[in-house]
């Protein structure tokens, strides 16, 4: 069996869990606290504009601030983000520590994930992640967003390693079997004891 020589981990429901205080969704309390509905920023901005935004065909700003405008015009774009970027932040520590060790040993370690521009900057720079990881690839930049079978080719030909060598970390079981029928490895991240010892059970080439 070719070994693994680049670890693919997701970022949304593995590396990182919700909003710091508690876990939960970024939005459980953004109409408190910023005096916008969540549904109605689901139906009017997410559901319409956000397949759009990450592949890269449209902008975050330029999608959001009319939605805005319309729906909760005391609302910046920037306001927003920036609730957004922080309150959906929660590291988990325990698996970068994790995956630290497997890169001290030699592998390589990316993140593999369906974001935009802006945060996908945000993850590398404001939260730190560049430190924990070699690259990352994101369906903006990417073109594609997982399960697009042309995610997982695009990414297999920037790296230049066999699929085989690459495995995924991903909560989402429809992105693991894309990832499997693309010929990599993956592990359908579930946060339990099996998970944990797949995890360290990779080998580095």
């Amino acid at each position: 069996m070719t070994a693994v020589q680049v670890l693919m981990l997701d970022v949304d429901g593995v590396v990182v869990c919700g909003r710091p205080a508690d876990g939960r969704s970024w939005s459980t309390s953004m109409l408190d606290d910023l005096g916008l509905d969540a549904a109605d920023l689901r139906r009017e901005f997410f559901a319409i504009h956000w397949d759009d935004i990450l592949v890269g065909r449209a902008g975050l700003d330029e999608r959001l601030a009319p939605v805005l405008a319309r729906i909760a015009p005391h609302l910046t774009v920037g306001r927003l983000t920036d609730y957004w970027f922080a309150q959906d932040s929660r590291l988990d520590m325990v698996l970068l520590e994790r995956v630290s060790h497997l890169r001290r040993g030699g592998l390589s370690v990316h993140l593999a994930t369906n974001q935009e521009h802006r945060r996908a900057r945000y993850l590398m720079e404001r939260l730190g992640l560049a430190a924990h990881v070699d690259a990352i690839h994101y369906s903006a930049r990417v073109g594609f967003r997982k399960p697009d079978p042309a995610f997982f080719a695009t990414v297999a030909a920037t790296v230049g390693a066999p699929p085989a060598s690459l495995l995924l970390v991903d909560d989402l079981t429809e992105n693991v079997e894309a990832a499997l029928a693309a010929g990599w490895r993956a592990i359908h991240w579930t946060d339990t004891p099996a998970a944990w010892t797949a995890l360290d059970n990779i080998l580095p080439g």
